[in-house]
Parts: C-alpha cells; sequence; structure tokens
C-alpha cells in the first residue's frame, strides 16, 4: 500500500523464485554453480535466491555473459511480453533461444497495476519491424535507418500509459544526441504513474539516469551500484582521457 491506503500502482513489485508446494522452484533445478545455463549464472543465482525489488527504473549493466539479457528477458515473459519484442499481445516466434528462467519466477504486481507492458531488444528489433508492417502497417519501418525506426516505435501509443517497460541494449543504433533523447524518455516513463523501466545496457549515458536504481553484475553476482563507481563509466573516462594508451596495447 501506498501512504493514505492508496493501492500501490506499480505494475511489479518484486520479481521472486516461483514456489510450488513443496517450497522448491518450479520446472527449475536449483540455483548452483552445477545446474548448468543460465542457472549457473551468479547473477540468476543471487536473483533466485533473494529476489529483486524493482524500482520505478532499474537497470543492468555488466559485461558480456553477466546475464544483463538473460534476466530482463526472463522478466519480460514472466510478465507476459514475448520473448522476441513487442507487446502482451505479440507473439510473433522466428527462433525458440530463450532460456527457461521465466518458468522459475513469480512477479508480484501492485493492486491497481496495469496489464499493458512492452519488450524492445536490439538483437531481434529487425524481425520486430518486419512483424509489425505484416500485421498492419502503421509505419514504415524499414525505409528508416536504425534509429530512427525505434525513435518511431517508441514514440507510439505502445508507449503511453502505464505498464511495465523493458528494454534490453537499446543503446544499439542510437547516436550521442539520440540517446540523450532516450534519457528523457526514461525518465518521463520512470515518473509516469502506474509505469516502471526495467533496462539492460552497455551504455554509461543510459545508465546515468537520474534517480534510476543502477546494478552492476559480474562474476560476484548483482550489485546496487553508485553510476560514478560503475566500472564501464571507469572505462570509458580512462579510454577518452588518452586513447592512446588502450591501441598501444592492443597492438603491441
Amino acid at each position: 500500500m501506498a501512504a493514505g491506503g492508496v493501492l500501490d500502482p506499480r505494475p511489479v513489485v518484486r520479481v521472486e523464485r516461483q514456489r510450488d508446494g513443496g517450497g522448491a522452484a518450479a520446472g527449475s533445478p536449483p540455483a548452483s554453480s552445477d545446474a548448468g545455463w543460465p542457472y549457473s549464472i551468479p547473477a540468476v543465482a543471487q536473483l533466485l535466491r533473494e529476489g529483486l525489488e524493482l524500482d520505478d527504473l532499474t537497470v543492468l549493466v555488466g559485461e558480456n555473459g553477466a546475464g544483463k539479457s538473460t534476466l530482463v528477458e526472463a522478466v519480460a515473459m514472466a510478465y507476459g511480453l514475448g520473448a522476441e519484442g513487442g507487446s502482451v499481445n505479440g507473439r510473433d516466434v522466428t527462433w525458440e533461444s530463450e532460456s527457461p528462467l521465466h518458468d522459475a519466477l513469480r512477479l508480484v504486481r501492485g493492486g491497481a497495476a496495469s496489464k499493458w507492458g512492452y519488450f524492445v531488444r536490439a538483437e531481434t528489433m529487425h524481425g520486430m519491424f518486419s512483424y509489425l508492417q505484416s500485421s498492419g502497417p502503421e509505419q514504415d519501418f524499414h525505409s528508416r535507418s536504425h534509429g530512427e525506426a525505434f525513435w518511431d516505435l517508441v514514440s507510439t501509443s505502445r508507449f503511453s500509459g502505464g505498464g511495465l517497460f523493458v528494454l534490453d541494449e537499446p543503446e544499439a543504433g542510437l547516436s550521442f544526441d539520440a540517446q540523450l533523447r532516450l534519457v528523457a524518455l526514461l525518465l518521463e516513463l520512470a515518473d509516469r504513474r502506474g509505469a516502471q523501466v526495467l533496462m539492460a545496457t552497455h551504455s554509461p549515458i543510459l545508465a546515468s539516469v537520474p534517480g534510476a536504481a543502477v546494478y552492476e553484475l559480474s562474476d560476484e553476482g548483482m550489485q546496487r551500484s553508485r553510476w560514478q563507481d560503475l566500472t564501464m563509466v571507469d572505462q570509458h573516462r580512462r579510454y577518452l582521457d588518452a586513447p592512446e594508451r588502450y591501441l598501444r596495447h592492443l597492438l603491441e
């Protein structure tokens, strides 16, 4: 409950491990290092042990293979969104490659939460644009650049109102200025009543959204961190300060 007895309008209050009557995770092996992918990923194992309280805007960062996309995909699917992107009504499938992690999660919703949601992931965006056009084209996505088509998508009613909005590496194809525009959109979404955003990114620009709950994923698991303390922020600073040092090392 929110202050004054008003039902919390957030669509997802907490991500929990799904349990059957015996207390074991339903549909999944135990979260241990020998359980196999994706349960052997430290961040996934931690999520299954501890759950995750989603903020208005939750950002996951970390190296390739740390589990960012696996986690956002699982939350999106547990919410009812298609693995390849789209809304709660979208079921376009070109290749089934998702993990079974969504079957091991349970999402706890606020009492007045919207059931709407939308999932955008960089690696399947071209296919999603084709699906949207073939099922009743509103715009010719493929006549636009990747970045322009992305803005055509997020500027429609798909990203209006409340619900859960999940983005996996949305910076792909976006210029510096376009990423700043996306920061403004993320702020607007996070401030909107009844809306939540979960995003995985490699971009220090997108991770810098004021007020975001930022989690850094690594071999140690998942740790909430300040933006200025993130490894990728430090790496970008060092590189921009003296790129020749990095390039010299690569050429040696």
